[in-house]
């Protein structure tokens, strides 16, 4: 049988058959979840490698107005690094007093032009996000959906998403030369140049990051974290009821926020979910930049990683005809995600649904997810 790693693959196979991984916990040195956690996270934060200036979030408001039974709020807020991050606040219309709260994290879907329009439904939605939604979706803005179920739900780009991706004018000529490039901002063969320039050029971003000395997925937690510093400036949501979840790219930045950041309280990723083993030697080419962590294999698997939530309900959704993983790794995962929730005495907090289908968080899907949210935030 052939592999992905030709004559390299018994060697890395190897690796990963005699591999212990010391900060999981797992792992029988640990007995305690809390200072487990502690000790893990503190790793972990060096790993990413974000330390950024403390900066005023200087929160503007841009547009507001009601759509369909929801108050839409246009804002941006400031970062430390490139453009300001932009984002829609949802609230069911009318609505007083303090609602619980959901983080929703857009999807990496090979489509960079736009981040937040992607799960909302505001007055100038995109037409090209019309078919991205059906497959992706089942055609329904989720975020949008979740907010009309009483929430008030904060949808922000992240870095080189939307209003935080790099600007074609800002670059040498002959380093965008994609002729469709020089089409309409907004018009269809723009979007889908601009798509296809981006993915080519993510592993010189991420290589440029590297050089000096900074992660993507500690710029990715970095923009995560700002978004929920944001969020959590509303007079209308409940601190102490915030939750989080996202598809694919939206899942993996869930994992990553949920299992660093103590403030979220319940979490759902979906369609991101694998030991890192099943990646490494069957799905290395599905995945991109932003989920590769440099050292992160010497210390846990990538599962510990969200298991870094501790003892707060935690759900993850797999597809089981997911191109993006193989069924064992999905399988394997869901077992030591399960192990570890049970070791730390808190097996109901964790739940593990597989789907049938392809890579997507339909309204099936999604109507769980609701509930899930609904059973621990409300």
């Amino acid at each position: 049988m052939k592999n992905l790693l030709g004559a390299y693959h018994p060697f890395i196979e190897k690796i990963f058959e005699t591999k212990n991984y010391p900060m999981s916990f797992l792992d029988e040195s640990h007995r305690d979840a809390d200072e487990w956690r502690n000790a893990a996270r503190g790793l972990i934060r060096n790993l990413l490698s974000a330390e950024m200036p403390e900066t005023p979030l200087d929160l503007k408001t841009h547009d507001e107005y009601e759509k369909d039974g929801l108050t839409y709020r246009h804002v941006s807020y400031a970062m430390p690094y490139g453009p300001r991050a932009e984002a829609i606040h949802l609230r069911p219309a009318g609505e007083s007093g303090r609602l619980p709260g959901v983080l929703a994290l857009h999807d990496h879907g090979g489509f960079k032009y736009y981040g937040k329009e992607k799960l909302t439904s505001p007055k100038d939605c995109p037409e090209a996000m019309r078919e991205f939604k059906l497959k992706c979706y089942e055609g329904r803005s989720w975020a949008s959906e979740l907010a009309l179920r009483g929430y008030e739900v904060f949808v922000p780009d992240v870095f080189l998403w939307g209003s935080r991706r790099i600007m074609t004018e800002d670059v040498p000529d002959w380093y965008a030369a994609h002729e469709d490039l020089r089409e309409p901002a907004g018009s269809q063969k723009h979007i889908e140049a601009y798509n296809r320039f981006a993915g080519e050029k993510e592993s010189d971003i991420a290589k440029a990051f590297n050089e000096a000395g900074v992660t993507w997925p500690g710029l990715m937690l970095y923009d995560d974290t700002r978004a929920l510093d944001c969020f959590l400036k509303s007079a209308g949501v409940d601190a102490g009821r915030i939750g989080c979840g996202g598809l694919s790219g939206g899942g993996l930045r869930t994992v990553y926020l949920a299992g660093m950041d103590e403030r979220v309280k319940a979490s759902v990723c979906v369609g991101f979910m694998s030991t890192s083993a099943e990646i490494a030697m069957h799905k290395v080419h599905c995945h991109t930049w932003m989920y590769y962590l440099p050292g992160l294999g010497s210390l846990m698997d990538f599962t510990d990683v969200y298991a870094l939530r501790g003892r707060k309900p935690t759900m993850v959704m797999f597809d089981t005809e997911d191109p993006l993983f193989t069924t064992k790794g999905q399988e394997d995962a869901d077992r030591r995600l399960r192990a570890i929730y049970a070791k730390m005495g808190a097996p109901e907090l964790y739940e593990g649904r597989f789907y049938p289908g392809p890579h997507k968080f339909d309204i099936e899907m999604q109507t769980d997810a609701f509930n899930f949210f609904d059973k621990y935030l409300k």
